[in-house]
């Protein structure tokens, strides 16, 4: 971690613009159905208190599309984090602008201000100079903690960040720039990737910088029924990508990859879909993949059982339907296991996460990342430009 952190400012007295990801998932009532990504933001936003700075929460919510839409209005949010906080947050009615100004500028040591939603002006996604300039005027200090959105070049993420000499990580940024680091670059051997998802055109860049890295790479999830195919088995009705022929073709001759050896199959994609477990060479020509087998999943976990270090990007299979969760679960209970003896697991992507959340699992790995799309950018070997924005020590 060779970058500025929060901690490094002398804050005291001054106002932090801290762009935050409080992107969150709520209900057509206006109700918060996940806080984590707000919980995920409360160490930084305390530190900034304790130091005696006053904190000036920016993010993005939803898809307004450049336009203001009380659908996509970030007031409760304000509410939750002023519950979370247990004290006042005074909620701005823009980002920018004379009102939103005299707000800011008049806030005192104790007060916290969150901005309205960022994407309310088309400016933010279109990285506009003017208006990075005008969201910088609002504080002394630049902080991002938004990992969620550090692979976007939007105004709020990589414009106004030239506007400091030291724009810095947030403490969240920070934990996730040092475990996503750790893993790709001083991973402690055998290191094991397990990759599943839904399709391999999502995880192909994240396959070809991984695979020099570790010492045996699992595959799983819909990933897996190109590599089947290539290797002239059937696949029934199971997720295929054509264009992707040629790169599963290539891969297959890696001998670090490893494929199930067994397949759950289900007659459709629904709760009253008939399933069974099949090996992987006698797909039925009329069903569909869903999950790894028992067998492959047992296998999975015996190669996870001896690892140091563990990343984990996509699930197994279907496992919001239980009959096709079990892959998935078993993946995740072995990866406990691991973490359990010391490895070092770090879980990537907003559904590997969700998959992890649904079995009561998240507090059991040594990461779970808050970034979906920015985690997988990072494994991939990307420059992340909210990350390349921020003062090197």
């Amino acid at each position: 971690m060779n970058k500025f952190t929060v901690k490094d400012l002398p804050v005291k007295g001054k106002r932090v613009f801290v762009r935050v990801d409080f992107n969150v998932p709520m209900s057509d009532t206006g109700k918060i159905t996940s806080d984590n990504r707000i919980k995920a933001a409360l160490p930084t936003i305390n530190y900034i208190i304790e130091q005696g700075g006053i904190p000036i929460l920016a993010s993005h919510f939803g898809r307004p599309k450049g336009l203001r839409n009380p659908a996509y209005t970030l007031r409760p949010v304000a509410e939750h984090l002023s519950g979370l906080l247990n004290r006042p947050v005074k909620f701005a009615p823009d980002c920018v602008g004379p009102e939103t100004e005299a707000l800011v500028k008049t806030a005192r040591f104790g007060d916290i201000v969150l901005l309205e939603n960022l994407r309310f002006h088309p400016e933010e996604e279109k990285n506009d100079p003017q208006f990075a300039k005008s969201l910088a005027d609002l504080a002394e200090f630049y902080v991002n903690d938004a990992f969620g959105a550090a692979h976007r070049a939007h105004a709020s993420t990589e414009g106004m960040a030239k506007y400091f000499p030291k724009p810095a990580a947030g403490l969240l940024m920070e934990k996730e720039i040092v475990f996503l680091s750790r893993v790709t670059e001083q991973p402690e051997h055998p290191f094991v990737a397990v990759i599943g998802g839904a399709k391999v055109s999502d995880k192909l860049a994240v396959i070809r910088n991984l695979l020099p890295k570790v010492d045996t790479m699992l595959l799983g999830g819909g990933v897996i029924f190109n590599f089947f195919k290539a290797k002239g088995l059937e696949i029934g009705k199971s997720l295929f990508e054509p264009e992707m022929m040629r790169e599963a073709t290539s891969l297959l001759k890696e001998p670090k990859i490893r494929l199930p050896s067994d397949i759950v199959v289900g007659s459709s994609i629904d709760k009253t879909a008939r399933f069974r477990n099949v090996a992987a060479d006698a797909i039925p020509a009329d069903w569909l993949g869903l999950d790894i087998g028992s067998a492959g999943a047992s296998d999975f976990a015996d190669i996870i059982s001896r690892a140091k270090t563990i990343v984990w990007a996509g699930p197994m299979g279907l496992y919001e339907l239980d009959q096709f969760a079990a892959g998935t679960q078993a993946v995740a209970q072995a990866i406990v296991e691991a973490t359990a003896r010391g490895a070092t697991s770090v879980v990537g992507g907003g559904d590997t996460a969700a998959a992890l959340g649904k079995f009561g699992l998240k507090k059991q790995v040594t990461h779970v990342s808050t970034g979906g799309g920015a985690s997988l950018e990072f494994l991939e070997g990307r420059n992340l430009p909210g990350i390349a924005a921020l003062k090197d020590k």
